[in-house]
């Protein structure tokens, strides 16, 4: 029967026996724990020799003799010859030294585990009888799609004193658009700050205790004021709890991010940033719109609808080379469509608008400058929706679309 346990070698002397390849593997994963480790061998291979140069390893050129193993914590044995390896670790047992015999594991009195990692969860997988590495190695590997996916219920149970946001960027809707980042931290999270937008089905998902608090805004509607976000990110992390601030796009493309992260640090919490598919490129995309294209477009220029027109703006959509793209500019198309056509514009300009992208209710209307406002008010346009102005919404330049995604077709 075998006892599983977490050991702490940072620090501690962990002796290798042998210079093979196998050393070479285990050594790199020894020395990231932090182990001091020695390695002792009449020859080592290529590998081993250039971790001993690159890490200042000790390395004695011999057979190991008994005074090798007395100061070690763990002794590692992979000389390639099973008789050499059952004699060292026979000689770590007499010495009450821990052994990992590489030779025949069954005989050691230690094994390495294979491991898959989630933030500060490790798992650890071994035989209970016998040897069988590449079994426990598809275990491992089959575990860690789950952590990596968030599929695990890795929260902590026991609170700590250290909290700390994480500000998720979680794409343009589809849960399995986001990152493995960003699953993973929601499923460690104790509180869900989220917007209207984004994966939203993926909060079902979470444990049921996992406190949830929508702060979505909507066009002219702000419930929670954005100070207010930031002093709710502030006090859950400073009581001890992980916050995931969960936004849909990217967290730095019109998702105020920075003021976020800007009111974290004043405020001394520890916060990172997961970067999501922001919806400039990803909700074109779904409609089969390159924002960039050889010989057709060479630069992107982004507009908040919501803003004043800048000259920038104006001279984005005078520049037949610049595709521009307004987010939460349905409102304002009315103005963007003016400014556009007082600089010049031609009428026949390609325009495209993609609302819910990437969900089953996408839908894409193309028209040019001239019949845009028409055509948007025929099927009406509503929020959510991303405004492509360019030569790269031309019709024969698209792709086909995912079949769930309706157009509305000039």
């Amino acid at each position: 029967m075998t006892t599983m346990l977490g050991v702490d070698l940072a620090g501690r002397d962990v002796l290798m026996v042998g210079g093979g390849a196998v050393t070479a593997r285990r050594l790199v994963r020894l020395l990231d724990e932090g182990a001091r480790v020695r390695v002792v061998a009449p020859e080592v291979c290529d590998d081993v020799r250039a971790a001993i140069a690159t890490h200042g390893l000790s390395w004695t050129p011999r057979r190991v003799r008994r005074g090798d193993i007395g100061a070690a914590w763990l002794v590692h044995t992979a000389t390639g010859d099973q008789r050499v390896d059952a004699d060292v670790a026979a000689m770590a047992e007499r010495l009450r030294v821990l052994c990992v015999n590489a030779s025949d594991g069954a005989h050691g009195t230690a094994r390495l585990t294979a491991q898959a990692r989630s933030g500060d969860v490790l798992v650890g997988v071994v035989s209970d009888a016998g040897v069988d590495p590449r079994r426990a190695g598809r275990v491992r590997d089959a575990i860690g799609a789950l952590l990596r996916e968030g599929r695990l219920p890795v929260r902590r149970r026991r609170k700590s004193a250290a909290g700390r946001v994480d500000l998720v960027g979680g794409g343009p809707g589809p849960t399995d658009l986001m990152t493995v980042r960003g699953r993973r931290l929601l499923a460690e999270a104790d509180v869900v700050v989220a917007d209207r937008l984004g994966p939203i089905d993926v909060i079902d998902e979470l444990d049921a205790d996992v406190e949830v608090i929508d702060v979505g805004k909507r066009p002219g509607h702000h419930p929670v004021p954005q100070e207010e976000i930031n002093a709710i990110l502030v006090a859950h992390a400073r009581a001890g709890r992980r916050v995931v601030r969960l936004k849909g796009g990217d967290p730095f493309v019109y998702g105020r991010g920075g003021e976020e992260v800007a009111a974290c640090l004043a405020a001394g919490v520890p916060v990172d940033v997961v970067p999501g598919l922001t919806s400039v490129v990803s909700v074109p995309q779904a409609a089969g719109i390159p924002i960039t294209h050889r010989g057709v477009a060479a630069s992107v220029h982004i507009v908040n609808g919501q803003a004043e027109t800048s000259p920038s703006t104006v001279a984005a959509l005078a520049d037949p080379s610049v595709t521009t793209v307004v987010l939460m500019g349905v409102a304002a198309l009315p103005r963007l469509i003016a400014v556009a056509r007082g600089a010049g514009v031609p009428d026949d300009r390609p325009v495209a608008i993609i609302e819910s992208g990437h969900t089953a209710q996408q839908r894409t209307t193309r028209s040019t400058l001239a019949q845009v406002l028409g055509d948007a008010a025929a099927v009406g346009v509503r929020n959510p929706a991303v405004i492509v102005i360019g030569d790269v919404a031309r019709a024969e330049l698209l792709m086909p679309s995912p079949t769930w995604a309706g157009d509305a077709l000039r």
